[in-house]
């Protein structure tokens, strides 16, 4: 598993089947580090990938932003219980306010309601958190706390203005001393004058072309902002399986909350991996009877994925520079977890059922959330979905309306699967109904309610 040599050569052939520009691995286990690297950081100028190269690791930013807010309750100045108005007095939570209601724990676990995908640009100076946030009473919800699971990226910013708030500095600052700097992370940056002193990769959009905008604002960093080296990103993991211990035996975060980061509190509502739950910024898989904590991480062109075996203390890491990076990482983790025993669950692929068994058009309509527009109809028997995207994230993203088939994944008339290439696995959508009857189109993580 650890043979460097080997994964170097067939990273670089997984990767060209993808058609991904670069990527980097790292694998830990037994107490060693295997490093590889294939392809270019930029098809524009042709720089290698080598392993010290950086890539944007995305929402894996989430789990060290959820590292620093559980340190404040082994600190004793935070619980999981307090609750946005009692952590940040004066910020409203949308119209109605939900701060009073929407805790810690909401937070960590994307069952806030709060619309997740915000990326409003508040400038470069260190108060862009503080006023991201303060325009958070803008934000609509698509169902009260607590009620479901829906990704909320900007619930992730939220904790960060707390982390400030109670540590008197940047989340930037607070990342530097509460995690890079105790373990010695040379490589891990978050603004793009840092990482331009390092080999730097940039994004790629499907189709691989380059990206104009090299990240995304820093208004959002404590939901995705990180960019490191494998090496460094396995240093932060080893940190977690070492129970919260620094390689020098000093204590960084308390066993307790070490363990409680990785047990379900939630259930995410995706039929293609079947008892997925998340924990507190982990999310929590089950492959084949074990069980496997990670994260994944996209970006303006960059897409990353973390996966961790803490039974077997064994982890892998992959970071890419494009956007279309999914059949590669689903290559690179089958192969490396497949020599453990250890299966990755099939994706689910279309099912032969009959338009007529299934009432395909009380699903059409329009669904929409922040950042999304998704149009659902149907034509000649089959689902059709028109995603748009909206606000900022449409100018980040350079994106075009896109349109979909759904395809039956089964015979329930709900589950749904949808690709935009042919070389790409098959992606779940599903359809179902809030808690006051309000039906939600939920893909990608998110429940997007119908509106109208």
């Amino acid at each position: 598993m650890l043979d460097a040599a080997y994964w170097t050569a067939r990273l670089a052939e997984l990767a060209q089947q993808a058609r991904v520009p670069g990527a980097a691995l790292g694998l830990w286990a037994d107490g060693q580090e295997a490093l590889a690297a294939a392809g270019v950081l930029n098809r524009a100028t042709g720089v290698e990938v080598t392993t010290d190269s950086l890539f944007q690791v995305g929402s894996i930013t989430k789990v060290w932003t959820a590292t620093m807010i559980m340190q404040l309750i082994d600190e004793g100045l935070l619980s999981l219980d307090t609750t946005v108005a009692e952590a940040l007095p004066g910020v409203r939570l949308g119209a109605a306010d939900l701060g009073d209601q929407v805790t810690v724990a909401h937070l960590l676990t994307h069952t806030s309601g709060i619309d997740g995908d915000i990326f409003t640009d508040t400038g470069r100076g260190d108060d862009c958190v503080e006023r991201y946030v303060g325009l958070l009473e803008r934000a609509r919800s698509a169902f009260p706390p607590g009620g479901a699971y829906s990704y909320c990226n900007s619930g992730w910013v939220v904790l960060g203005r707390i982390i400030e708030v109670l540590d008197g500095r940047s989340w930037d600052e607070s990342l530097r001393e509460r995690l890079c700097g105790p373990l010695e992370l040379a490589q891990t940056v978050t603004l793009p004058e840092q990482a331009i002193l390092y080999r730097a990769a940039v994004g790629h959009r499907a189709g691989g072309a380059r990206v104009r905008a090299w990240n995304l604002p820093r208004s959002v960093g404590p939901a995705g902002l990180i960019t490191a080296t494998a090496h460094d990103l396995l240093a932060f993991v080893r940190f977690h399986l070492d129970g919260g211990f620094l390689p020098d035996g000093k204590r960084l975060l308390s066993e307790a909350s070490v363990a409680a980061m990785q047990q379900p509190r939630a259930v995410i509502p995706d039929f293609s991996t079947p008892g997925s739950t998340i924990g507190l910024g982990w999310r929590v898989y089950h492959w084949a009877g074990h069980t496997i904590i990670g994260h994944d991480g996209d970006t303006v062109g960059q897409s990353s994925c973390l996966r961790v075996d803490p039974q077997a203390r064994i982890a892998a890491c992959l970071l890419t520079n494009s956007a279309e990076s999914t059949s590669l990482k689903r290559a690179v983790f089958a192969e490396v977890f497949g020599t453990l025993g250890v299966g990755v669950p099939p994706l689910p692929r279309p099912v032969a059922v009959g338009a007529a068994e299934l009432d395909l058009g009380r699903h059409t309509g329009r669904y929409e959330r922040s950042s999304r527009r998704l149009d659902v109809s149907v034509r000649d028997g089959r689902l059709h979905l028109l995603v748009t995207a909206t606000g900022e994230l449409a100018t980040l993203s350079e994106s075009v309306p896109e349109e979909l088939i759904l395809h039956p994944a089964d015979g329930s008339g709900a589950n749904f699967v949808c690709r935009s290439y042919d070389r790409e696995p098959w992606m779940p959508v599903s359809f179902g109904q809030l808690a006051d009857g309000t039906p939600y189109l939920f893909g990608g993580g998110r429940v997007t309610p119908r509106v109208g």
